[in-house]
């Protein structure tokens, strides 16, 4: 098969694996039970292929032309057809990858990338080059298919990047933004909300209440308008290198082989493509960006990451119940008093709610559900009053980055960089990060692109990218609140971090000359479960509260179920032995999605058999975060597949 006859297989397919799944009924007492979904959600999937956007196929010609013109010929064999016995020795790295030159790619299809994308495109295009290629590859079927965010959005970026961006005379502005109103902050015990004064970090006059997805949606067209090559359903899969050591590019996975993982009729090779500079915004905790600052020791010099896990759900209220604009922040109840974490509400759009917590995952009690504390949130007067005769319409869950200023790694290495929340530019006390990672894209296109100006094929070094961050408002801020989050390790946990925060909200104001360090990586806090106070939570009653099955069947999940796995375990009767009788099913727990379990063997030496039900994977990167023995690797399934969040 020729290169344009692959790509024009691999845009139809993933089209058509992309179509809108089925729509999945469960509730608190009804499981989802066919043959296929006999544990968990699994194989949701559309057999109707959907048909390819114009944009889709303006893209398509438009990469088919240039293959066409740069690539030789290939060999024409690329769909695979054997015998068992040939199945049993075939190697798909027999089969030789086609490949395609572009001048920057891009991996992630979030704010970060594609404000590097659109600012790259724009000084290709002010400079009248029109033949800079901007290729962005997205693992999400649709780009914003994977976001998901809060968000209350500080336009900064988005007025430098797009100043028209909400502009009544443009026919293209962004239509769902909605001004920040009042804020508050609250202490929440179980029945009460306290009223605290909102650190001025909090503060959101000029801010936008919006819906990231639907953001990020729109982010993805302006690129689309400025000639950027955008690619959703391209899973990014192998990072490439130069004999010198140096980022070559990316190749994505390939396709077409069996959960046995064997090749299957339909296999076709991954495809690579190569560019002189490569920028890594695979949001937090890329699977791709872990194997570069190993690689390059990005790390030497910063502390170790730290994560929160995000999640949320978006209502639908009554009008009565709606105060548009309106943000409200919390702390406290349902979380113990030494676990991290927070909780909002927000008034947007038309009668709708984003509602969410945060927990952080350095939390100690592996009886702990992050799920379970949200569930409970729910409840509580301050967010029942409202959600209650309302209808929840999307629910999704993500890990964020919580280190700041302290964890952020050497950003530049040979032929690349890392961007966005990949490199960790979320302000926690802010809650906010949009901002910092858009701004982040935009300090890479630049350097990038004054680095392209040489005609030279050696390898490049991003360093006016290292120097302008450090120059930059991201740094400013996030070093000005830099103490906030470590300050909640203190004996006095919660009450203790909340004290010294408001020292340095209020006064401090990251002026002194210390700097707090991380306690310990977040896998390393989890606490043997027999030395932990056992945590039931109630059962769901169908209307505020809902068991996870219901929850997922509202992120429209799609995995095709005979691939291989894509939550990586090197040996399961291994990680049993090891995880079972010391933390008793924590996987279970700490997934939002209901993807892990250990299911009761008499056979097995441990009574229980571990399970993954990859299925149901919603993609947060939670398991590869907090897993204690941090023996699961997460790694991209076939491109197009995961959660097709809405209005997240």
């Amino acid at each position: 098969m020729s290169a344009s006859s692959r790509l024009t297989s691999t845009l139809c397919r993933r089209a058509a694996a992309t179509a809108t799944p089925p729509s999945l009924t469960a509730t608190s007492t009804t499981r989802v039970q066919t043959p296929q979904l006999a544990r968990g959600i699994r194989g949701i999937s559309s057999t109707t292929p959907s048909r390819l956007r114009p944009t889709t196929l303006s893209r398509t010609t438009n990469l088919l032309q240039r293959t066409a013109a740069t690539l030789p010929t290939l060999p024409s064999t690329r769909l695979y057809s054997s015998t068992s016995a040939e199945e049993d020795s075939f190697d798909p790295a027999s089969i030789d990858r086609e490949s395609d030159e572009v001048d920057v790619c891009i991996i992630g299809g979030g704010p970060a990338g594609l404000s590097a994308a659109i600012r790259l495109k724009q000084l290709a295009n002010a400079a009248g080059n029109d033949d800079f290629r901007v290729l962005l590859l997205e693992k999400a079927g649709e780009i914003g298919a994977h976001i998901l965010s809060g968000a209350v959005i500080q336009p900064t970026a988005i007025d430098e990047l797009i100043p028209d961006w909400l502009s009544e005379d443009n026919e293209n502005r962004f239509t769902g933004a909605t001004p920040a109103g009042k804020d508050s902050m609250s202490f929440l015990t179980k029945k009460w909300a306290i009223p605290c004064p909102t650190p001025p970090q909090m503060h959101n006059d000029g801010n936008y209440i919006v819906s990231l997805n639907e953001f990020t949606k729109w982010l993805g067209e302006r690129a689309e308008e400025v000639g950027v090559e955008v690619y959703p359903g391209f899973a990014a899969s192998e990072v490439l290198y130069k004999a010198d050591g140096s980022v070559k590019g990316v190749a994505t996975n390939d396709l077409g082989i069996g959960r046995n993982g064997k090749p299957k009729d339909s296999f076709e090779r991954g495809m690579e493509f190569h560019a002189r500079v490569t920028l890594f915004g695979e949001g937090c905790h890329g699977s791709l960006t872990k194997q570069v600052i190993k690689k390059f020791d990005l790390r030497s010099e910063s502390q170790p990451q730290t994560y929160g896990l995000g999640i949320k759900e978006v209502w639908e209220v009554k009008p009565e119940k709606f105060d548009k604009g309106k943000i409200v922040h919390s702390m406290g109840y349902p979380l113990p008093m030494d676990t991290y974490g927070g909780a909002w509400m927000y008034h947007f759009g038309d009668n709708l709610v984003s509602v969410g917590q945060v927990v952080a995952l350095d939390y100690n009690n592996p009886w702990l559900s992050p799920y379970g504390e949200f569930q409970k949130l729910k409840q509580h007067p301050l967010y029942r009053s409202v959600l209650e005769g309302g209808k929840c319409i999307s629910y999704g869950a993500r890990a964020l980055v919580e280190g700041g200023f302290q964890s952020i790694p050497k950003v530049a290495f040979p032929g690349g960089a890392l961007i966005g929340d990949t490199a960790g530019f979320v302000n926690v006390p802010k809650v906010k990060g949009t901002h910092n990672a858009m701004k982040s894209g935009m300090l890479a296109a630049e350097a990038a692109w004054n680095a392209l100006q040489v005609p030279d094929n050696n390898s490049i070094f991003l360093y006016d990218y290292e120097d302008a961050l450090r120059k930059s408002s991201i740094w400013k801020e996030l070093k000005e609140v830099r103490n906030m989050r470590p300050s909640f390790h203190s004996p006095l946990g919660i009450y203790g971090g909340i004290l010294y925060s408001g020292l340095e909200a209020f006064v401090l104001k990251g002026r002194v000359p210390w700097t707090l360090k991380h306690k310990t990586q977040d896998h390393a806090a989890t606490k043997d479960a027999k030395d932990c106070s056992k945590i039931e939570y109630p059962k769901p009653d169908g209307e505020i509260t809902f068991d996870i099955l219901t929850s997922v069947s509202r992120t429209g999940t799609n995995h095709e179920e005979d691939q291989p796995v894509h939550l990586q375990v090197k040996d399961w009767e291994k990680h049993t032995r090891e995880t079972w009788p010391r933390w008793k099913g924590l996987e279970n727990r700490f997934c939002p999605a209901g993807v892990y379990e250990y299911v009761e063997d008499e056979g097995k030496e441990e009574g229980v058999r571990f399970q993954i039900n990859a299925q149901n994977c919603i993609h947060c990167k939670t398991c590869d975060i907090k897993a204690p023995r941090q023996d699961i690797n997460w790694q991209v399934p076939q491109g197009g597949e995961g959660p097709k969040y809405y209005m997240t």
